[in-house]
């Protein structure tokens, strides 16, 4: 009988480090061999200033600006205008692609993101498939990641400055099996 795969939600507040610790984990695994498919959120910063935030699709590089400082429409959240159909281009089409063998990363279900039903119902389909996830998310209250937390199959993972550093390491070894069980997922 298959061993259930891993899910591992990853949580933190904002700058803990969520998004370097899941590149980490997808460097690891693609050195190893493992296939990663789904997609990564980055800070668009000029210096010290935050200006927006751009999704990147792991395995085709696709790559699209979801949220700005200087646009005038689309939803708010905080100071940030979002683009919600430019989010749905790269995350959605990540997410499907992302069948099979291989780790899938989902960086991040935060604020943004959840202003997105496609996502949600994308996430969930994703979450029925057998196949290793990892996901990120905001600390917040929110129901879609009240219900991630609340999921029997999900191990949740504080991510922390003291931490950040070590956790890839520690994820790709829960994720290829290292221990006596062989591999997860």
């Amino acid at each position: 009988m298959r061993a259930e795969p891993v899910r591992i939600g990853l949580f933190g507040a904002p700058g803990a480090g969520k998004t370097t610790v899941v590149e980490g984990l997808a460097c690891r695994l693609r050195a190893a061999g493992v296939a990663v498919g789904g997609f990564v959120t980055r800070e668009l910063r000029d210096g010290d200033r935050r200006y927006g935030f751009a999704c990147r699709d792991i395995a085709g590089g696709r790559t699209a600006v979801i949220a700005h400082t200087g646009w005038d429409a689309g939803p708010r959240v905080g100071r940030y205008r979002v683009d919600v159909a430019a989010f749905e281009s790269v995350a959605l089409a990540a997410l499907e692609t992302a069948t099979g063998e291989g780790v899938v990363v989902v960086d991040e279900v935060g604020s943004m993101e959840l202003l997105s039903p496609a996502f949600v119902r994308s996430l969930w389909r994703l979450l029925e498939r057998p196949q290793p996830v990892v996901v990120t998310m905001h600390s917040r209250a929110h129901p879609v990641t009240d219900a991630l937390r609340r999921r029997d199959d999900m191990e949740l993972v504080e991510v922390t400055p003291a931490n950040r550093e070590s956790l890839p390491e520690r994820l790709y070894q829960r994720l290829c099996g290292a221990g006596p069980d062989g591999p997860a997922g």
